[in-house]
C-alpha cells in the first residue's frame, strides 16, 4: 500500500534514520567504476536521498507510488534549492528514459509481496539502465522479519504525533503486515486518529541474486548493515550491489 496519512509525519518518524550512511554506501559503490550522471531513485519516498544527490551534481529522477509522499518531497525540494524530476509510478511498470544507476533504498522493494514482482521490477531496471551502469538497493533481512519485527508491538509518543505499530509475521512467507495507528496533532490542538497497513516480504539472498542474474545483471556483491563486509546470521539489512554488462 502506497503511504497516505503517513507522508506528512514520515520524516518526523524517521529522523533518527542513518540516510548519511545510505548515501555514502552508495557513492563508495560508484566511485568504483564509473560514477553516473543520471541517476533514478525507486521508492524515493520524501526525497531525502533523491535532494542530497541533487545537489551534489547527480541529474535525479525520483520514483514513488505515493503521490502524498511526492508532494512532501517537491516541497523539500524547492526549500533545499535542488532540481530533481519527480515521478509517481510503480516500479513494477517503470517508464522512464535510460540512466547510468538506479537505487532503490530505504527497504523500498521489501514491499513487492510476490516473487514475480521482484523478478519484473529486476527486469524493469534492467531496461532503464545504460550499458554498463549500476543498481544499488537493500533489503530487510529473513531475520529481521523473523526477530526483529516478529509478532512485536512498536510505540511512539510525542506532543505532535504518537503512534501504534503492531507486526504480524508469517514465518513460512517471511512477510509482515504492519498495522500502524497514528494519532495527529491538529491545529485545534485536538487528536486525530489514523490508520494505515502495510505488508513486507524478506528473501533469501540466493533468490535474489539468481533473479539479478536471470534479469542479466552481473558483478552482483552481497554485503549487510551499510558497509562492503558480508552478511552474518544476525544481519538486518541486506545490501546488493549489480552492474548491467557493457557492450
Amino acid at each position: 500500500m502506497a503511504y497516505a496519512h503517513m507522508a506528512a509525519v514520515y520524516d518526523k518518524l524517521m529522523a533518527d534514520s542513518p540516510y548519511d550512511q545510505w548515501l555514502d554506501w552508495v557513492e563508495s559503490n560508484w566511485e568504483k567504476g564509473d560514477k553516473p550522471k543520471q541517476v533514478i531513485d525507486l521508492g524515493c519516498g520524501t526525497g531525502t536521498i533523491a535532494i542530497p544527490l541533487a545537489k551534489r551534481g547527480y541529474r535525479v529522477t525520483g520514483v514513488d507510488l505515493s503521490a502524498e509522499m511526492l508532494a512532501v518531497a517537491y516541497d523539500k525540494m524547492r526549500q533545499a534549492q535542488a532540481d530533481v524530476n519527480w515521478v509517481e509510478q510503480d516500479m513494477r511498470e517503470l517508464e522512464l528514459p535510460v540512466a547510468d544507476a538506479v537505487i532503490s533504498l530505504c527497504d523500498s522493494l521489501s514491499y513487492l509481496t510476490e516473487e514475480e514482482d521482484v523478478q519484473e521490477a529486476f527486469r524493469r531496471v534492467y531496461a532503464h539502465l545504460a550499458y554498463g551502469g549500476s543498481f544499488l538497493f537493500d533489503v530487510h533481512s529473513p531475520y529481521k522479519m523473523l526477530h526483529i519485527f516478529g509478532d512485536e508491538t512498536f510505540t511512539y509518543m510525542d506532543d505532535e504525533v504518537s503512534y501504534i505499530w503492531q507486526c504480524f509475521c508469517d514465518p513460512l512467507r517471511l512477510e509482515v503486515e504492519h498495522q500502524l495507528t497514528f494519532f495527529i496533532r491538529q491545529e485545534n490542538g485536538l487528536y486525530e486518529r489514523m490508520e494505515e497497513e502495510h505488508f513486507q516480504r524478506a528473501y533469501q539472498p540466493i533468490q535474489l541474486i539468481r533473479w539479478l542474474k536471470d534479469a542479466g545483471f552481473e558483478d552482483i556483491v552481497l554485503s549487510a548493515d551499510y558497509s562492503n563486509q558480508p552478511p552474518h546470521e544476525k544481519s538486518d539489512r541486506l545490501f546488493f550491489a549489480a552492474r548491467k554488462p557493457k557492450r
